[in-house]
């Protein structure tokens, strides 16, 4: 497993919001975490933990009643300078977001305007972010894209509503890698997707990931989905992070109470409660395999891979 803490991408240290409400709700409480280039980190959680909270306050997409009362989030650009967050404001702070860090948010039916089609709202990233960029390779790019993530060019010309669940989630990847960002936020990309769908996103991601090199944080209370394709994972409670550890760590040998409950929730349907499957993806990238993989509840499939459990 490499040194993620060795090179990072974005450096986040001892940070608190507060959402200053008629009773103060201490919502992120001295959170503190680096994240490696080019690193999957999961954040799990229950809902209403702080995960996503976090999240839009790194990235200062918070509005009030909202407030961050401390710390800083550093990002460290693989060009060898770095940027306080905190600091930046107006059109800096407009020109960084999806530049550097962008970010694909839950629910892609809310998230794409539904009046617009697809092309329109891949070329207004363009537009912004690189006006000097013509039409004809804006629109060039934009297919590019959308075939990158496994999507026609002809959908291009389609509205949202015309999409499925999956296809939609996958132009939302496509939005968000748009400018080549080092830092990619999916907070529950994969929610109300069918299993099926879900396992390919997943794979989508890992491929893109290891295609482009770009570190992501994806946010999920699936603790099991994040197991097949995180490098670490932090448990995240009541806007604290209770647990932070190397994936295959944290499956074997939790150490905090509220991860063994976690892990012990998911229904199996092989072995002991919390024995549940897992796919390969993880895994196979970490040289567990044969009787080591099988010990964590995967069942080799007939083209030798792994099968993942409806549960997640």
């Amino acid at each position: 497993m490499p040194n993620y803490s060795s090179n990072p991408v974005l450096t986040i240290e001892n940070f608190s919001i507060d959402y200053m409400a008629e009773q103060t709700v201490h919502a992120v409480k001295n959170v503190s975490f680096s994240l490696g280039r080019g690193e999957i980190l999961g954040l799990a959680g229950e809902s209403g933990c702080g995960k996503s909270t976090l999240a839009y306050g790194v990235t200062r997409l918070l509005k009030p009643p909202a407030l961050v009362t401390s710390g800083h989030a550093e990002f460290h650009s693989r060009e060898g300078y770095s940027v306080n967050l905190g600091e930046l404001s107006g059109e800096d702070l407009r020109a960084f977001r999806w530049d550097k860090i962008s970010i694909v948010f839950q629910g892609a039916m809310n998230s794409l305007n539904p009046v617009i089609n697809i092309r329109k709202q891949l070329e207004d990233i363009f537009t912004t972010h690189r006006p000097e960029m013509g039409k004809k390779e804006r629109r060039e790019l934009c297919g590019d894209l959308l075939e990158r993530v496994g999507v026609d060019r002809d959908r291009l010309k389609s509205f949202p509503h015309e999409l499925s669940g999956g296809m939609r989630q996958r132009v939302m990847i496509a939005m968000a890698m748009a400018l080549g960002p080092q830092i990619m936020i999916m907070d529950e990309p994969t929610t109300a997707l069918d299993v099926v769908i879900q396992r390919e996103i997943l794979r989508e991601i890992t491929r893109l990931r290891e295609e482009l090199g770009f570190a992501v944080i994806f946010i999920t209370h699936d603790l099991p989905l994040l197991l097949e394709i995180s490098d670490r994972i932090a448990v995240m409670r009541d806007g604290e992070i209770v647990e932070l550890g190397e994936a295959v760590e944290l499956y074997t040998n939790p150490q905090h109470e509220y991860t063994k409950r976690l892990l012990s929730s998911f229904p199996s349907l092989t072995g002991d409660r919390g024995d549940f499957i897992r796919s390969g993806l993880l895994t196979d990238r970490d040289g567990v395999t044969g009787d080591a993989r099988r010990s964590v509840g995967a069942e080799p499939d007939e083209s030798g891979g792994t099968e993942r459990s409806s549960t997640t």
